[in-house]
């Protein structure tokens, strides 16, 4: 059962004050579109658009008696919406911030641009408190024109690298780095520069070797691929050259983990322990497994999470959304686990390391169960050739997923369309009286179509089964709108982030100012929740 209008809690600003700052767990859940969003946002909020967010909300926020405040712009009702929706899921502690981002402004309360800020700012601090080396693009072309042993070392996601990175550099995603690292070691005297695509990963990727005890020269390549490109660089893309890049933690990597443990305190908890926690009504504990996806795939324990452990630093708001939760980490070497919970634990996240995870315990193959599956009967789906026809015979034809996906290719005569945003179509849905809807994934589908069923009881909804994707395998035509929908319209976009990958020099300056101001604007690191502490 939905909760109505009336049955929606709305608090002001002060009262989210108070809760923020309280000792029970929150989750500030910001319900607009991903560009929105990223124009500006409470620090401390998490982005699960409402586009997706019945698909999205159980891993950031599982616990369904989470305490959830949700923000929108104040204007569009999103959040109304998105309260009625998450009741229906069962959350039972929802409210909604009265008047949304413009209430909490006005209220003298700082908005914060981009996305993923809480890990971006901590890096700048953690930059600015170790005093982290870095070489700037040009310092390293130089280095390795006179070092030829020198090493660049991507600590970005294997199919990040792919698409591009610094010529001759070495893919070595996230936690992982401080075990590949053992390949370039046996020169004491060899220079290690580890990139990412802009500031934050090559910064915590050098300052996690240096912590860990690494002897060699560590640098971060400072502005990662972005500053190279800007220097005037090319970058180099392609597959991971790297052979030893599914190798095991060694003992080396180990003894280096236990030493980061030791110095920064790292807190560990056996499987009673986690049992009780699980058991716990009242309070969220994440299971995060940390490992590589191959690894995970290949079995994993009943319940966690796949959350690869330099994305779960980088990203750290979208796997955790509620604050003063629990997190253990899971990884049966312990040297992913430590690396990553050294850093998540000065992020101010309660963290702990699941000691001997997978002994004498049955692992599973299967991920974990989504919290919500789109109520859709059979004859609600139909495939692309059934759709075909519905489009020549006039039934609208929606496309619900990203805009730059539609931009690229979408069947042609459909258009693009947003949930959060269907009173644009609703005039002329209800003249047509029939719309097929594609989605970037059925869920996505599902979830519009519930939403226009709901405002257009006498319109027959129908959604294509795989999407675009069905529909371009089944050769139906294509059209590609480069310019619609318009810019001022995707709202699930933010040009001046997404930009700079495209080799957009002001957009790739504006982005690493953004990181480097980031401290500035938040003052004292206390007040972000971080712990950072010195080696004991």
């Amino acid at each position: 059962m939905t909760a109505s209008t009336h049955d929606i809690k709305n608090i002001q600003s002060g009262v989210l004050l108070d809760w923020l700052s309280d000792e029970r767990e929150i989750a500030l859940v910001d319900v607009r579109e991903e560009g929105e969003f990223g124009w500006g946002h409470p620090l401390h909020a998490i982005n699960v658009p409402y586009s997706t967010l019945e698909r999205d909300i159980a891993t950031p926020v599982p616990r369904l008696a989470t305490r959830i405040v949700l923000v929108d712009d104040g204007e569009h009702r999103v959040a109304a919406r998105a309260a009625r929706r998450l009741a229906a899921l069962g959350y039972s502690d929802v409210a909604v911030l009265e008047g949304g981002v413009i209430a909490w402004r006005e209220a003298g309360q700082t908005l914060f641009e981009g996305v993923n800020v809480p890990s971006k700012a901590f890096a700048e601090f953690v930059e600015l408190a170790c005093y982290t080396p870095q070489l700037d693009p040009h310092e390293l072309n130089a280095r390795r024109a006179e070092e030829p042993g020198l090493v660049v070392l991507d600590c970005r996601t294997a199919e990040e690298f792919e698409r591009f990175h610094v010529p001759g550099a070495v893919s070595a995603p996230g936690a992982e780095l401080l075990h590949l690292v053992d390949a370039y070691l046996d020169d004491p005297a060899r220079t290690i520069v580890v990139s990412c695509a802009g500031r934050t990963r090559g910064i915590i990727g050098a300052q996690a070797l240096i912590n860990a005890g690494v002897r060699n020269p560590v640098f971060a390549l400072r502005g990662g691929t972005q500053a190279w490109r800007r220097a005037g660089f090319e970058l180099a893309s392609g597959a991971v050259p790297a052979a030893h890049a599914n190798a095991a933690p060694g003992e080396a990597a180990q003894a280096r983990a236990d030493l980061l443990a030791a110095r920064f305190d790292v807190r560990w908890i056996d499987h009673a322990q986690l049992r009780e926690w699980q058991a716990d009504a009242a309070r969220t504990t994440y299971l995060f497994d940390v490992r590589t996806a191959r690894e995970f795939d290949a079995g994993h324990l009943a319940g966690s999470v796949h959350a690869p452990g330099g994305q779960l630093v980088q990203t750290t708001d979208r796997w955790i959304g509620t604050r003063r939760a629990r997190a253990v980490l899971v990884d049966e070497h312990r040297s992913r686990a430590i690396g990553t919970a050294h850093w998540l634990a000065q992020l101010g996240i309660d963290v702990y390391v699941l000691r001997d995870p997978f002994a004498g315990v049955t692992l599973v193959r299967e991920g974990r169960p989504s919290a919500f599956e789109p109520t859709q009967r059979v004859q609600d789906w139909i495939d692309p050739h059934a759709a075909a026809q519905r489009l020549r015979d006039g039934t609208a034809g929606l496309v619900a997923g990203s805009s730059a996906g539609y931009r690229k290719a979408h069947p042609v005569g459909t258009e693009w369309i947003n949930r959060a945003r269907l009173d644009a179509v609703i005039d002329r849905l209800r003249e047509r009286q029939s719309a097929v809807v594609f989605g970037d994934d059925d869920t996505v589908a599902a979830l519009v179509a519930a939403d226009l069923r709901e405002r257009l009881p006498d319109t027959r909804v129908e959604c294509v089964r795989g999407g675009v994707a069905a529909w371009r395998a089944a050769e139906l035509p294509v059209d590609s709108t480069p310019q619609y929908p318009a810019d001022d319209a995707r709202i699930d976009y933010l040009f001046w982030a997404h930009d700079r990958h495209d080799g957009n020099v002001a957009a790739i300056t504006q982005y690493l100012q953004w990181e480097e101001q980031l401290p500035a604007q938040i003052g004292d690191p206390a007040l972000a929740g971080y712990r950072l502490g010195a080696a004991r």
